[in-house]
């Protein structure tokens, strides 16, 4: 059953991108940094294209206030398991022919070289600006040491916001984003429909980025306003 499970869930993606791209997917390995509202549409649609191996990496537990937007948690996950956990549990029952991994807990510049070790994408989806700031010093520095590909995508309120860093192709994440928002002791509010468009377009760029088809988010910023149903592309080129 598993074989003909695998053997036909892939044949109209095929038809997209061809069975040499289709294996690509199946040999490389993504980490997703944040598996809330944003990482759990990642993780969804990156299990769904057959990526090899998924390395989900969140410290947080989900919280019933998760729940209207976060897909890979349920009500029995709240305040039991880490997000990491709740998520592999059912993205390994969605697709038992890929491997899921998992990281409880955060990235921080002491382990993320060991965490990090043999990815090939990483994709950012801390949920809010302030954490993806404190993030994004030591993402910028690993990712440039390492030459990996960075997926970036940020959320709050009615807009969202998508750009793809490459080393030697862009700018970093860094330099795109000099000034860090002010502190806020409360979350952002947030419109949970927004986190499903920009999540899928995050992890299209992911396929993007290994299979090489399609155009990529490098050195534009792809702006997303469900309040006025817009989406502007903002170059970020000189």
């Amino acid at each position: 059953m598993r074989k003909l499970i695998n053997s036909e869930r892939y044949k109209r993606e095929i038809k997209v991108i061809g069975a040499k791209n289709l294996e690509k997917l199946k040999n490389s390995k993504v980490a997703i940094v944040g598996i809330g509202e944003l990482g759990s549409l990642v993780a969804y649609y990156l299990a769904a294209m057959g990526i090899g191996d998924i390395l989900l990496i969140d410290g947080d537990r989900p919280k019933a206030s998760n729940l209207d937007r976060q897909i890979l948690h349920w009500e029995e996950d709240i305040d039991t398991v880490s997000k990491a956990i709740s998520a592999k549990w059912k993205l390994q029952r969605f697709n038992s022919g890929i491997k899921i991994e998992t990281f409880v807990g955060r990235l921080t510049k002491e382990n993320i070289n060991e965490v990090l070790k043999g990815v090939d994408v990483v994709v950012d989806c801390v949920d809010n600006f302030e954490t993806s700031y404190l993030l994004d010093d030591y993402i910028d520095d690993y990712i440039e040491e390492n030459s990996i590909p960075l997926v970036h995508a940020a959320v709050s309120g009615f807009y969202g916001q998508i750009t793809t860093i490459i080393l030697k192709e862009t700018e970093s994440l860094r330099e795109i984003f000099p000034n860090p928002p002010a502190e806020k002791n409360e979350k952002s509010p947030l419109f949970g429909p927004v986190t499903g468009i920009v999540g899928t377009i995050e992890a299209a760029e992911v396929i993007k980025i290994i299979t090489g088809c399609g155009m990529l988010l490098k050195n534009k910023l792809l702006i997303v306003d469900l309040a006025r149903n817009s989406f502007e592309i903002i170059n970020l080129e000189g």
